[in-house]
């Protein structure tokens, strides 16, 4: 299904004739109404009641029940599109098991990496009371958790937001704790194992001297994993070189000075702006001899060397999930923990990896899982 996108000259019609004309999707604006959460502390304790016949009484009376429930992507990239459809796909399924429809159809969007632009359908879903919100991506879910938590509804009670692939929840200042949200917030991560990512690098290289460091530096998602790459170098006695960018230009000038620094292997975390540049530098460092490691297989898709985490697909389902458990459970995401996927899939580029003439067969021992895979712009 194509995304939308807002822009700003087309923002007042998108509101007025695609939002409000959808208001209808609601269906049981009743029955949404008391799913609601809200942020006092008996309401996240009444709902969280671990009991398996309340639970089935609540579904049961949810049963025909709509919900509008708004998908927003921060950027369109193979690693987001990929969740993206996990949650749609997903939510299909649980409708059709539980008796209800997610209308997500007339709520799915793309921020375009925009500030101004993902403000603008914060603004428009909260005019049109959407049920819930699964932000996709750190930037994106900052937006909707402050524009909801600053628009509380006429019954006092916030939208839910569910995000997924926020790699440091805490470090954004979205959750109180992982284990305990607070608020009207909760949802899945992305966290990358730096130091596993490392590992691989020097496994399949031990004699490197020199590490280059490829991110946008004001991505809170890149804040952690270079942190601890720049520990890991320093215990190991591996000079850093750090070069960021914020756009497509940026970073791909920032790879230029990287190779001629002198770099032996290149690291970029779950960075989207990196991802969405990728297939514009992989041949960069294909040339140069130099694998990329990135912090996600599309990374890997995409040209680089190899990509490292998470289960994307698991990551999405796990999201839609959580908002279904929301909606028609009534679970309160205050006191729903933040869930966290296993760490530990290396997906290699074998044109890549033929190119530059590095061998990583020994990395099928050193992970969970080793997937190849061949350059590729989606997913199929």
């Amino acid at each position: 299904m194509k995304k939308k996108s807002i822009t700003l000259l087309l923002a007042g019609a998108v509101a007025a004739a695609t939002l409000t004309g959808c208001g209808a999707a609601g269906g049981s604006s009743a029955a949404a109404g008391a799913d609601r959460t809200t942020e006092s502390a008996d309401a996240a304790d009444s709902a969280d009641t671990e009991n398996g016949a309340e639970g089935t009484s609540d579904a049961a009376s949810s049963a025909g029940s709509s919900y509008k429930v708004a998908i927003v992507q921060y950027v369109d990239d193979a690693s987001l599109n990929q969740i993206v459809a996990a949650v749609q796909a997903e939510l299909d399924k649980k409708g059709g098991e539980l008796g209800v429809t997610f209308d997500y159809k007339d709520y799915t969007y793309n921020g375009q990496a925009d500030a101004t632009t993902m403000n603008q359908i914060a603004a428009d879903l909260i005019a049109s009371d959407v049920d819930l919100i699964i932000p996709v991506a750190t930037p994106v879910a900052m937006v909707m958790q402050n524009a909801t938590a600053e628009s509380p509804r006429d019954d006092g009670s916030l939208i839910p937001v569910v995000f997924s692939a926020v790699s440091d929840p805490v470090g954004a200042g979205l959750v109180a704790s992982m284990d305990a949200p607070g608020s009207n917030i909760t949802g899945t991560s992305d966290a990358l194992n730096t130091e596993a990512v490392f590992n691989l690098m020097l496994a399949a290289d031990p004699d490197i001297q020199t590490v280059g460091l490829l991110y946008d530096k004001s991505q809170d998602a890149s804040t952690a994993a270079i942190a601890a790459s720049k520990a890991y170098c320093e215990q190991k006695g591996i000079n850093v070189v750090e070069k960021t960018g914020t756009n497509n230009g940026e970073i791909s000038l920032a790879a230029d000075a990287l190779l001629s620094s002198g770099v032996e292997a290149v690291f970029t975390p779950t960075d989207n702006n990196v991802m969405t540049a990728e297939l514009a530098i992989y041949e960069k460092f294909i040339d140069a001899k130099v694998p990329h490691y990135g912090g996600a297989d599309s990374f890997a898709l995409n040209g680089a060397f190899m990509g490292y985490g998470v289960n994307y697909v698991e990551l999405g389902t796990a999201t839609a999930d959580m908002a279904a458990d929301i909606l028609v459970n009534g679970k309160a995401p205050a006191s729903m923990a933040v869930r966290t996927m296993d760490n530990g899939i290396a997906t290699v580029n074998t044109e890549t990896a033929a190119a530059i003439g590095l061998d990583y067969h020994m990395f099928a021992d050193k992970c969970s899982n080793l997937v190849e895979i061949q350059t590729a712009e989606e997913f199929n």
